[in-house]
């Protein structure tokens, strides 16, 4: 399976890739640049916001909640209207969010992280009909946040140590007793990471140029190489959810080796044999 260029568009941190099953339609994030991305067949699509945006998830067809620095909100993708839904760690201006999904029974897990300068733990909350609660604290980097087909479990990581662990649900997705350890990938830096259908976890390694699969005990399957080092964010989309798409960055890396090859920051998409979860809805 080959990767191969969706959008051209060399994004500073391209992050937060969600596939919405109603319009069809693919969306994402360069957060660094307060953007949220999409594409319409061969137009590039573009929104700006006034400040760093890195999650999603659809409230209906032409609504997502957002997660930015400081805040919630569902934005109406058409009239570019904004509603306020929740205030996320507004008193800690040193943090922003990150990673963050829609889980099975429609809340939306969201991550948050420190900006660069600023030495200080974020944490994983989800919003659920009206409530955001603190759920794990502290996180260095939150990511690789996903659900199993079932609803029965969350995953979720702190990127940097290489670890992923895995917390059961209640019915109403509520986490219910201790984390467990599910991968120690020694190494490797855990990014974002989505669950499909048959229960395989398939996680972006940040400066690997890699989509590693997971079997659903822990067991790596394969690697899928991506053509640019600092891959990011992996969500599957498509008419039957079997394109994978991965987000890239191009921070960090020298600008000359950045106009040598272009293809830092791009966004990507290999054709699998693998069936992704359609993408839940969140329930405000």
């Amino acid at each position: 399976m080959t990767a191969t260029v969706y959008d051209p568009r060399s994004c500073h941190l391209g992050e937060g890739l969600l596939w919405h099953p109603e319009r069809q339609q693919l969306f994402w994030f360069d957060i660094l640049e307060n953007k949220l991305l999409s594409r319409d067949g061969e137009t590039a699509l573009e929104w700006q916001f006034d400040e760093n945006v890195s999650a999603a998830g659809w409230t209906g067809r032409d609504t997502l909640l957002i997660a930015s620095e400081t805040r919630l909100f569902e934005f109406n993708l058409d009239t570019r209207s904004e509603t306020f839904v929740a205030h996320l760690e507004p008193q800690d201006p040193g943090t922003r969010s990150n990673d963050g999904r829609a889980d099975p029974q429609g809340g939306f897990w969201i991550g948050t992280m420190a900006k660069r300068g600023h030495q200080r733990p974020g944490a994983i909350y989800r919003y659920y009909r009206g409530e955001l609660r603190m759920l794990f604290a502290p996180i260095k980097v939150a990511n690789a946040i996903c659900f199993t087909p079932d609803g029965g479990h969350a995953h979720f990581s702190q990127t940097w140590d290489g670890k992923i662990w895995r917390v059961a649900l209640d019915v109403d997705g509520w986490p219910t007793g201790e984390p467990e350890l599910l991968i120690q990938d020694e190494g490797r830096n855990i990014d974002g990471m989505v669950c499909a259908a048959d229960g395989t976890l398939w996680n972006a390694h940040y400066r690997s140029g890699a989509v590693r699969v997971y079997a659903p005990d822990g067991a790596v399957i394969a690697d899928h190489a991506i053509p640019a080092s600092q891959t990011t964010c992996p969500a599957f989309g498509g008419p039957d959810l079997t394109t994978l798409y991965v987000t890239t960055a191009r921070q960090d890396i020298p600008p000359n080796e950045v106009e040598a090859d272009p293809r830092h920051g791009r966004t990507f998409a290999i054709e699998t044999q693998t069936t992704g979860q359609r993408e839940h809805r969140v329930i405000l």
